[in-house]
């Protein structure tokens, strides 16, 4: 099975084969010989690509399970023994700073160096399906103070403003202070329309009786100050990651909108790594 999905996640039997650290042809035997047993063909081979058949994309998610399940018991069965091992899939968004993620995953590689660990960045409500799918083992979030991640274990992290960020030679560039009153006239760069990061700044307008126009939508919060530094527009971005933004100026929201940090996982599986991780975070995982 490790086999089938090294090649349907490369495309190559060869580079499948150098993954596997086997030669190709073993691979290839191998292979062919679960498509006997099976009694259908897993792959089609051409002479640019290999791709999954119609059984073969069947075949995939249930595969994926059984390495899963089969990596999980084994590090339960070291966990057993005192030694913790396997995946920790950590999800973040771009703005997170109540962790000092890399310094986290440096303390913790070198605590427990036979985990192997990945890191996928992305908007907050995508983490929460994928700790509730099983494809995160944890995950850190953040969200407007009315929402609260659903269908997972959470902590509260820590609690923030934002602040408004415009170019340099903006208007409002030299002022200690604004409201949303006066942001709501101007053109604003922000996350896409139905985001969590995006929802922290609609429903603070909206709750104040204001509408705004958001011209440029991007999913990037380094990008959203690309584009706020030579004046396309302006954005509200968290106070504790305005220091990591250069070449822009940030403005003080009397009346700001908050977020708040979550880290989650998983109520139904939690793996030891992700155990050994919360625990070094001190956070106990039974919270929730």
């Amino acid at each position: 099975m490790r086999y089938v999905v090294a090649v349907a996640e490369t495309n190559s039997f060869t580079r499948a084969a150098e993954r596997c650290l086997v030669v190709q042809s073993a691979l290839s035997h191998q292979i062919a010989r679960l498509e006997k047993e099976l009694g259908a063909r897993l792959f089609e081979r051409t002479s640019r690509r290999v791709r999954l058949t119609p059984a073969g994309e069947a075949f995939l998610p249930a595969a994926r399970q059984c390495l899963d399940a089969a990596e999980r018991a084994a590090a339960e069965v070291a966990a057993a023994v005192g030694e913790v091992r396997g995946r920790l899939a950590v999800g973040l968004i771009p703005t997170v700073t109540a962790v000092d993620i890399p310094g986290a995953l440096r303390d913790f590689r070198e605590r427990y160096p036979r985990v192997r660990i990945s890191l996928r960045v992305g908007a907050s409500d995508d983490l929460v399906e994928q700790v509730k799918e099983g494809a995160l083992d944890v995950a850190f979030l953040g969200l407007p103070t009315t929402a609260r991640p659903q269908g997972v274990a959470a902590h509260e992290l820590a609690r923030d403003r934002l602040v408004a960020v415009v170019a340099p030679d903006h208007p409002l560039a030299e002022a200690s202070q604004v409201d949303l009153r006066r942001l709501s006239s101007e053109v604003f760069v922000d996350l896409p329309a139905g985001t969590a990061g995006r929802a922290q700044s609609d429903l603070a307008f909206e709750a104040a009786g204001l509408t705004r126009d958001v011209a440029f939508e991007v999913t990037s919060a380094d990008f959203i100050a690309r584009l706020v530094g030579p004046g396309l527009g302006v954005a509200m971005l968290p106070t504790a990651y305005a220091p990591h933004l250069t070449g822009v100026v940030t403005i003080e929201v009397a009346d700001a909108p908050a977020r708040v940090e979550y880290v989650i996982w998983s109520r139904l599986t939690r793996t030891p790594a992700a155990t050994a991780f919360l625990t070094a975070l001190d956070i106990t995982p039974a919270d929730s």
